[in-house]
């Protein structure tokens, strides 16, 4: 007989925030700390608060508008890079006790291991070794964790996000039993994992509030209700899941994709929106290159403006060929842009997917396609990666960067749509002159056509911005 496996979750507390707070010699359990953008405006969403925040009533992805004003605290801009380190550091610790095969990292700040087999090596139980890496953390890191264990992965994420809560040591312990003993009738629903708003509305619609209802509740129903969805929901009610460590390890998608997605900073227009999403494709483009990899189609979301009750557009465009080409990808981007966006509606969020992403080895040419212009294109794709892993992710840009509403410049400077935090003051200040230099010079190009002179005028203002030691920056559409 198969031995039962044990499954631990576990969470870094207020991440972002401790990171913050340790970097400043903090406590963040006394402190008040909040990880958001200054420069945006109140309406922007805190990445994280400190748990000494959270103790007062303050959710932890509150705007910052909602924090009530008779409560002091730090705002701390965020620095995606230095947490992406401390991850990467307190994985190294997780590692000192468990194989990389046995650990799924979740989140930057939250992973999945199987213990089962490191009990008896141990000579532990899984709550005792819980509590000497979470030790080891909060000593090398200054990190606070908390964590669950459960006898599958799904009993382990919910002893973690709801019963650690209720516990003084913040360590939740779960099997089938305990959990429809002690969770049965918790509310609300949207406590589980991988129970949504909308499941529960539907839910509701039925009369159905609670876990015990869902495991009581006529499956034929449900089936109705959810489809092939109400086995899982149906496995959750019950505390089952059948899904282990070894299959997250051997899982393999049919088929890959890229994307890329933002939220602007305010309503486009149809002409800058159209320009971002260029932007977003030649960055993507320039990813399937660095990785050998081609597309075959291309996926475009755009949302209007939040002021607006108005149906997202979404279509798809197919190209010719696999290709990585950014002349090809771009121009089918731009064409599909035109094809389903509303040219009188204000654009807020874009985002762009490149479908059945393959190996470049399953390239194929068309007969109007030119196996030597794509390789030359190919050759200048891999020399602009080059040079701004050399340089930085702005040492060559496209002329449509340098124009009104462009992003890439200073999405460049970000991770994961915040700033990486790499970028001292005085480089900030310098990275905004250049980027105001750069636009002032789009002035200079727009005339080339008519004086040859221009054109020196124009190299003459990007060498300055450069310093004179970077390459020349790249203008072309």
């Amino acid at each position: 007989m198969e031995k039962e496996r044990v499954y631990v979750c576990i969470d870094l507390k207020s991440f972002y925030a401790s990171v913050e707070c340790r970097e400043r010699h903090l406590d963040p359990m006394t402190a008040n700390l909040v990880v958001a953008d200054p420069e945006r405006t109140e309406k922007t969403i805190c990445l994280a608060v400190s748990p000494a925040m959270k103790a007062l009533g303050i959710p932890g992805r509150c705007r910052v508008f909602e924090i009530p004003e008779g409560i002091s605290y730090i705002m701390a801009p965020p620095r995606m890079q230095l947490y992406i380190d401390y991850s990467a550091e307190i994985y190294g610790i997780y590692l000192r006790y468990i194989s990389k095969e046995d650990i799924h990292v979740y989140s930057i700040d939250e992973v999945f291991m199987d213990v089962t087999d490191y009990l008896d090596l141990y000579q532990m139980s899984a709550k005792e070794l819980s509590v000497r890496m979470m030790q080891d953390v909060l000593e090398s890191t200054g990190i606070t964790a908390t964590a669950g264990i459960g006898t599958n992965l799904y009993l382990a994420k919910v002893a973690l996000d709801i019963t650690a809560k209720h516990v003084e040591d913040h360590i939740g312990i779960l099997n089938e039993e305990s959990y429809r003993m002690t969770l049965w009738d918790h509310k609300p629903l949207t406590d589980f994992w991988k129970v949504g708003r909308g499941t529960v509305n539907r839910l509701e619609r039925a009369g159905i509030a609670t876990m015990r209802e869902i495991a009581q509740a006529d499956e034929d129903l449900l089936y109705r209700m959810f489809g092939v969805d109400a086995e899982l929901l149906i496995d959750h009610a019950w505390g089952r899941e059948s899904t282990t460590m070894a299959d997250i390890k051997a899982y393999k998608p049919k088929s890959n994709s890229l994307s890329s997605g933002q939220v602007l900073p305010r309503d486009y227009h149809f002409d800058e929106a159209r320009i971002v999403a260029k932007e977003m494709a030649d960055s993507l483009c320039l990813e399937l290159v660095d990785k050998g990899l081609v597309t075959d189609s291309v996926t475009l979301h755009a949302g209007y403006s939040y002021r607006l009750e108005k149906k997202s557009a979404h279509g798809s465009a197919g190209l010719n060929s696999a290709t990585s080409s950014s002349r090809q990808i771009i121009a089918c981007t731009e064409q599909l842009f035109d094809r389903i966006v509303d040219r009188r509606t204000p654009v807020r969020r874009i985002s762009l997917t490149f479908n059945h992403v393959m190996d470049e080895a399953y390239r194929q040419y068309d007969l109007f396609t030119s196996p030597e212009e794509m390789e030359k294109e190919n050759r200048l794709q891999k020399a602009v990666i080059d040079i701004k892993e050399k340089f930085g992710k702005n040492a060559v840009l496209r002329g449509m960067d340098l124009q009104e509403g462009a992003t890439a410049m200073e999405r460049n400077c970000q991770i994961g749509g915040h700033k990486s935090g790499n970028q001292s003051k005085d480089e900030q200040r310098d990275a905004g002159k250049a980027v105001h230099a750069l636009r002032s010079a789009e002035g200079i190009f727009r005339g080339a056509a008519k004086k040859r002179e221009d054109h020196s005028a124009a190299a003459g203002v990007l060498r300055r911005v450069s310093g004179g030691t970077g390459p020349d920056t790249e203008t072309g559409a």
